[in-house]
Parts: structure tokens; sequence; C-alpha cells
């Protein structure tokens, strides 16, 4: 008689698992063990994996790993599932890996077993040495608990945990409440089969009952111990058909907190071994569940005081939507000093000017720190500002007072971090709701963006100050810009920015990407998808692993005027004031122009325009005593596009043409617009003049203003 016939006869295969390539090789007698055809076959691991238990599965996992380490036997007791999930046999496996290199080889054999008899504990043995899987496994256990940061986290890991050679089917973590029970957690049963033990009295005869009573673990071994001990409730647990049962208290600095229970679908004899293994990992999630709970007691106050400092954005501003988002760096008590506000102006006769009626304030900032005493800085100041903006004072002046507030409450000992007296960016915005004016007056904080009808997205430079807190006598200059219907501004604190490892640079561009390849519409979910841009999504804000890699708080505000019926034809515009004293933003004007054309078809056409801004601000600066003010606008022209610029300045003195010579360093300027651009001209104007040119887009680029640019941001050409 042949050898596999032998071996079939006493229900024997023969299998081979190569770790290299991750196929097994089955012979005719272990495939049908399996519960595959009677036939020799190869599969890959993943299929033959999924006949196993998961729990065994991963068992056999650290036997192998031994076995490969010490060159000896791996055995182990194997459930096999069919594929509706069903346990159709127990086989045993013993096998003896092959080392070859790195790699190696298991050859062994899969025998049927019987099930074990009743009041015998289910063993897997480990190269015949139980208790150095034990220690295996508790230190893997306690690693796995120590890093659990929430309740949910501790059960997961707890419902996860494979015993060496008695894993339980069903946990259950108990807790108190008063004089009653309840149940923190539990896995193996429906939530519905939670009921009857929810709010159980502690004086009710069951386990977890009195294991919480006298804090002394209890151990049953079979149904009849069960019904023998605690006849009142074992109705309610015969219904899950389990054979043992261990009720382990929860102990945590000598008190016991509640009761843990483990349950088995095959019977445990309960070996002093095996209680020392289930003793041992009742304190360890003892102790994890009580750090979870004060974490997440802590957590819970310090986001209740933060939700309490911010604003609640309600839908009654008309004619504006406003969506806004905080997310807290991670460690510690998860507070900071970000904060954002929206305020509600007092109406015209409170001010000079006539100007407030119909007007919102919107405010962002940064106080230094992310500890308790920044976030009480942030309340105090944002009351301040409050209270400043209420009582009728332009941009300006709200940070003036807002920064010698400041000053004053830090300008000592209990205000100053390890750097110093503390400060705080600003960025604060006086809106029209009629008109779409905003008034900015910046402190120190990153400019607004703005997203145009037609996808544009450009960063508004504006002028600002020190932060509020530096000095107490700081002036912060206005800047205005108009919001027009459907366009998108948005503000945010630097954590948006430079979180990743990002500078504020590189940071914008990721952002900038974002808002060009939203459709606008949707502000909260825009609000969402900013912060998981930068460390995932919701689920892992306050804990999991990204928790500590968020390296600062977040605030962002977006704000989107109502959107008329022809808000996507309307022409793509920028304006900005280049002051005398600030000829460095020379610079940010070409940037501007570089922004407004990023989908500009001819790119010698961008350089152009970027090239004639630059010289059309310069002579303003260098030929008169006033300040330039620049106006860029996107238009349609039937089927393409025109740029037009203007500068205008207070002198009344005209340009004049000049033939500058090899060696001359200026008088170039209305030459090279001659030669660049499609049309230009000088207009002189009540006060001053204006100076401008044309370009037009080619045809050949087609559509026109209302196209949205592709998503990915600016071409090659933008800088």
């Amino acid at each position: 008689m042949r050898t596999e016939d032998v071996l079939a006869a006493i229900a024997t295969g023969l299998w081979r698992w190569d770790n290299a390539s991750g196929t097994v090789s089955l012979d005719a007698e272990a495939a049908r063990l399996l519960g595959l055809p009677a036939e020799p076959v190869r599969l890959g691991e993943a299929a033959v994996r999924s006949r196993f238990h998961p729990v065994d599965w991963n068992e056999i996992d650290g036997v192998v790993n031994l076995a490969v380490a010490e060159g000896t036997l791996a055995e182990a007791r194997l459930r096999i599932m069919d594929e509706h999930g069903r346990v159709i046999r127990t086989v045993r496996s013993r096998s003896r890996p092959l080392v070859e290199g790195d790699d190696y080889q298991l050859v062994g054999t899969l025998q049927e077993v019987a099930e074990p008899a009743p009041g015998t504990a289910v063993r897997t043995p480990v190269t015949g040495d139980w208790r150095r899987s034990r220690e295996a496994f508790l230190l893997d256990a306690g690693r796995a608990l120590a890093e659990a940061r929430s309740t949910a986290e501790v059960l997961r890991v707890a419902a996860s945990l494979s015993m060496p050679g008695f894993s339980p089917d069903g946990l259950a973590v108990f807790g108190v409440s008063g004089d009653r029970l309840t149940i923190i957690g539990h896995h193996g049963q429906s939530q519905d089969d939670e009921g009857p033990f929810a709010t159980m009295s502690l004086d009710t005869d069951y386990p977890a009952a009195e294991v919480v009573r006298t804090g002394r673990a209890i151990y049953l071994p079979s149904p009849e111990e069960y019904l023998s001990r605690f006849p009142v409730t074992w109705p309610l647990a015969r219904r899950f058909g389990r054979r043992s049962w261990a009720f382990v208290p929860l102990v945590v600095a000598g008190r016991t907190m509640g009761a843990w229970m483990a349950a088995f679908k095959h019977p445990v004899a309960f070996t002093p071994d095996e209680r020392a293994v289930l003793t041992t990992v009742a304190r360890m999630l003892a102790q994890a569940l009580a750090r979870a709970g004060v974490a997440e007691s802590e957590r819970e106050l310090s986001l209740g005081l933060q939700r309490a400092m911010l604003p609640v954005l309600g839908p009654g501003i008309p004619g504006l939507r406003v969506a806004a988002r905080y997310v807290p760096t991670g460690g510690g008590l998860q507070v900071g000093g970000d904060w954002y506000d929206v305020i509600r102006l007092p109406g015209g006769a409170s001010r000079p000017d006539g100007g407030g009626a119909g007007r919102i304030a919107l405010v962002i900032g940064d106080v230094q720190g992310h500890d308790v005493r920044a976030a009480g800085l942030m309340g105090q100041l944002r009351i301040a500002l409050r209270a400043y903006a209420s009582e009728g004072h332009r941009p300006d002046a709200v940070l003036s007072r807002a920064s010698r507030f400041l000053h004053g409450i830090t300008d000592g000992d209990d205000g100053e971090s390890e750097n110093g007296p503390r400060f705080a960016t600003c960025l604060y915005l006086e809106v029209d709701l009629e008109t779409g004016t905003v008034d900015i007056a910046r402190a120190g904080h990153p400019d607004p963006a703005v997203r145009m009808n037609d996808g544009t997205v450009l960063l508004r430079p504006t002028a600002g100050g020190l932060p509020l807190g530096v000095e107490p006598d700081t002036d912060y200059p206005t800047t205005r810009l108009t919001l027009d219907p459907g366009e998108t501004l948005m503000i945010c604190t630097d954590g948006l920015l430079e979180t990743g490892g990002h500078d504020l640079d590189t940071g914008w561009e990721r952002v900038r990407k974002i808002l060009e390849s939203h459709d606008g519409e949707d502000l909260e979910d825009l609000a969402d998808t900013l912060v998981e841009a930068v460390h995932g999504p919701g689920s892992h804000h306050t804990t999991g692993p990204l928790a500590d890699r968020r390296e600062d708080d977040i605030a962002v505000l977006l704000l989107s005027r109502r959107p008329a019926g022809t808000a996507r034809q309307a022409p793509r515009r920028t304006l900005m004031t280049i002051a005398q004293a600030e000829p460095e933003r020379i610079a940010e004007a070409r940037e501007q122009v570089r922004q407004l054309l990023h989908d500009w078809a001819d790119g010698d056409q961008l350089d152009s325009a970027v090239l004639m801004v630059s010289e059309m601000v310069t002579n303003v600066l260098v030929h008169t005593d006033g300040d330039a003010l620049l106006v860029a606008e996107v238009s349609c022209v039937e089927r393409s596009r025109r740029l037009r610029v203007e500068v205008s300045d207070t002198s009344d003195e005209l340009p004049h043409r000049r033939r500058p010579g090899e060696m001359a360093s200026s008088g170039r300027g209305l030459v090279l617009m001659e030669m660049l651009a499609h049309a230009w001209g000088v207009d002189p104007r009540g006060e001053g003049k204006s100076i401008w040119f044309e370009l037009n887009e080619p045809e050949t680029a087609g559509g026109c203003c209302g196209r949205i640019p592709p998503p990915g941001g600016p071409g090659p050409d933008a800088s």
C-alpha cells in the first residue's frame, strides 16, 4: 500500500508552505481537510488563510516564528472554516521549518482531531514550552494596551488578544455606577444582548456583581458549575451557548473599578497557568481603562472649554455663507491660542463716517503657545476685540487698542512664555454686506486668499503691522478689497499652512490646489477638505497615531457672498496699493499678475505683462511723490480674453517717450509698452493720471472667463 493511502486512511494530509513565494502545496487529503476538493492543489497564502479561524491563524504565526528561530517543531490546533464562516472541523498541524537563508519552507502534516473531552483545556503547545508562549503573549498584550488612547481602543485591543491555547470568543467589561453594574463594552455578542446586564444591581446573584463586591475572581469551567453557583442568572447566560467563563476583577490602586468576563465555547479547566494569564491581562486592562478614562475626561474638558470660547456660526447673516473649523494640536490638554470670531457691527449712527449699517467683522488670530495660559489669553483678547469692534471703531483702531490691551495683561512674569512675553497674530476684516467691500487690518498674520468664480485663487497681499502685544503703540494700515458675488474668502492660522514640514510658501501652494479643485459651492465640505489635507480624516483628529503629528493648532474661516445669476461670468480682477515707503511690494504686484493669469495660454504674453507692470509701478515710485494703485482685470472679449492693467497715481505730470542710450538705466517704459501691448495709453484724471495697457489672449486658447481651470494649480509659468 502506498504511503499516501496509509495517510489518507488515518485522515492525515501532507502540506508544504513556501514562505519566499507565499504559496502552499496540499496533497489530496490535506485539501479535503481544508474543505477543498480532494485533489492535489497549489494555492496562494491568502486562499489557504481564509480557511483557518482568524484567531488560530494569528496564534500559529507566533508558533511558526518561534520554531524557525529555534529549529524545532511547530505544533498547533486549528479550526477549519467553510466559505460561510462556519467551523467544519478541527485539525492538528505538525511541521518543521527548513531554513534557506532569510527564507524558509514548512513541511508538515494535517490530521483531523476530535473535539476535546468536557472539563479539559484546549492547549496549543509551542515547541513544548507553553510558558514561553505565554510570556511572549503578555509582552505583546501589554504593549498594545499601553498604546491605546481611548476606551474604545482599549476594548478593541482586548477583543483582538489571542491567548496561547485558550482564546475566548466572548468578552465583556463591566463598570460600576453608584450601586449598579454597567457594561463599558463587549465583544462576541450583539448590541441587543446587553440589555439584561446593562444596569444590574450589585446585589444581584451574578458573577460580575460578586467579583465587584468581593474583589476576588470567579472561574466557572462548566455550565454545571455556573448553574450550581448562580442559579438565578444562569438562564441569562445559557442562551449564549458558552462552556466556560472567567470573571476577573479590574483593580486600580487597590480599588475594584469593575470586572472583566472572558467566555469560551470550549471547556477550559483554568489551570494555575491559565489563571495567571487571565489575572495579568485583567491588571493591564484595568490600567489601560483608567488611563483612557482620565485622558478622555481631560480631552472633553479642554474641548468643552475651547468650544465655549469659540462662536457658534448661525445662518442669520444675510447674503453671506460662513464656515469655520478649529482643530487643537496633539498632546496635553489639546487647548491652544488659535481662535476665530464673527461679530455683528453696530449701525451707522454710531460711526463718524456714517458707515457700519449692514456690516460684520471677521477675526482670526493665534496667541503664542499651546497651553492653558495661551487659551486663557485667547479668551481675554477675543472679548476685548469684540468690545472694541462693538464700539464702532475702524479695523486699524480695533487692532491698535487690542495690541495695547494684550501688552498690558502680559507685561509681567505671569504672561511670559519660555521665549519672553506673549504676543498674538491677528487678521481683522470688516465686511459690507451690501457692496462686498472688505477692509482688512493685519497684525503679523498670514494674508487672506480669495477664490474667484472661475476657480482662480489669489493670495491677497495686505499691509500690516507687528503682532499684537509686541509694542503698545503700533499702527495697523488698512487694505480694501471687494468680494464679488460667488467669490470665497479664506483666512486661516499658520497651522493650516505649516503643518507637515511645510513653510508658508509651500503650505500655501498645497492649500491653493485644494481651493482651485473645489467647486466652492459647499463651504462646510471645503472646510473639511482643507483640514483633512493636513492630517487625515476627521476620525483621526483626536485619537490614533495622527494625533501626535499635529504640530500646531489650526483655525480656518471661509466667507462667501451668495452668487448672483451671472456670477460665473464676472471679470477676474485684483487691485492693490504700493506705497512710496514699500518698494518691496513691487514683487507682490508681479506675483499678483502671475496668479491672475495662471491659465493664460501664451506664456510669453504673461512674462510681458509682468514686465510692464513692474515698469509702470516703478515709474510711479521713482518719478512721483505718491502711491501707486494697481488694478488688473481679465474679461471676456468675443471668443477670447483680454487683460487690462491700470496703474494710477496722484501726480499731474504725464510720462514722455524718450530715446535712451545703450547705457541708460531708465526711460524704456513706454517703449516696452508700445512693443509688447496690443493697446496702451495715458489718461489724465481730476487728480493725477492713469497709465494702462491691454493684452488679448490668442483665440486658439478657447473658452472665456467662466471656465474653471483643471485641478492642480497653476502651470509651470507660475512663480
